[in-house]
């Protein structure tokens, strides 16, 4: 799945001067290796969203890259003689940040554009005295005015042609995923906050155990961070008290602590804790966790 993300980055880099050579590296340490051996759904394009948000590549950058890669996978995909498909109505990509529109149609044709000049070398005899003509035939030209049935966001209508057209601002109704930490030390919660793009997240953090239950109750967080060693009201007792709360039921809860002993999972698996994430964390090992639960 990663190799033509590799493969088209490959090429950016000659380009980009913000790519390092150790992109790769990262890249797959952070989305290619799951948590608890579970892959992380959709990890290519989670991988973009973040070489966006750490400034590696720009949103029109991304936006290209986007449209090569759908390129390649529609290029494999009309090579198929038959098979079965299913529609997907909903994704966690619908609430990712978006970079580009790209049309179908024009893609597939561009795709099909060289077996049909192949064809036309073929069949006409003067093919190969005017190959200019080739291009001019294939080319493709944006559309005069849009379909009725084209979209909108935010006022603006995507143009015919299939090049990637950057989006400034996203969807209003775009989800924003709450998250809500509750450590003891500032430090952690500055820190998860920064490491968190505020375009996906809402990071609310708690430094008080004790007036964090009645604030996640106001919140209704997607997924609760809970430091398991707190004075006056520990992570485990507050894990037991949000599971016999009707709403918070299936809520995910992570137990974080600096080290996790088979005695400390075995009190989070009492306290139905969803999982567990040691101190000191990366970036990686936080944005593992959250879209293991939240997917």
């Amino acid at each position: 799945m990663f190799e033509p993300l590799y493969r088209n980055l490959q090429r950016l880099s000659q380009q980009i001067s913000t790519l390092p050579s150790e992109i790769h590296e990262q890249l797959r340490a952070i989305f290619e290796t799951g948590v608890e051996n579970q892959a992380i759904p959709n990890p290519d394009y989670l991988a973009i969203c973040w070489l966006v948000n750490q400034k590696y590549i720009s949103p029109s950058q991304a936006a290209i890259l986007i449209e090569q890669l759908a390129l390649e996978v529609l290029e494999s995909f009309l090579n198929i003689d038959e098979g079965s498909y299913e529609f997907i109505p909903e994704s966690f990509l619908d609430d990712m940040p978006k970079f580009c529109h790209l049309n179908l149609r024009l893609l597939v044709e561009r795709c099909q554009a060289p077996r049909r000049e192949a064809a036309y070398r073929q069949t006409s005899p003067t093919s190969q005295s005017n190959p200019s003509e080739l291009f001019k035939i294939n080319e493709l030209k944006p559309k005069s005015k849009s379909t009725p049935n084209s979209s909108t966001t935010n006022g603006y209508k995507p143009p015919a042609y299939s090049r990637g057209q950057q989006i400034t601002q996203p969807p209003a109704d775009k989800k924003i995923y709450t998250i809500f930490c509750i450590d003891d030390s500032p430090t952690v919660l500055n820190t998860i906050k920064t490491y968190l793009d505020e375009q996906i997240f809402s990071v609310v953090g708690v430094t008080d155990s004790l007036k964090a239950l009645m604030q996640i109750v106001h919140t209704k967080p997607d997924i609760i961070l809970l430091d398991i060693s707190m004075p006056n009201l520990d992570g485990y007792e507050l894990c037991s008290l949000l599971r016999k709360h009707s709403n918070f039921k299936y809520t995910p809860v992570i137990m974080v602590s600096e080290k996790l002993g088979f005695l400390d999972r075995a009190k989070a698996k009492i306290v139905r804790a969803s999982g567990y994430l040691t101190k000191p964390f990366t970036q990686g090992d936080l944005l593992k966790v959250i879209f293991k639960h939240i997917v």
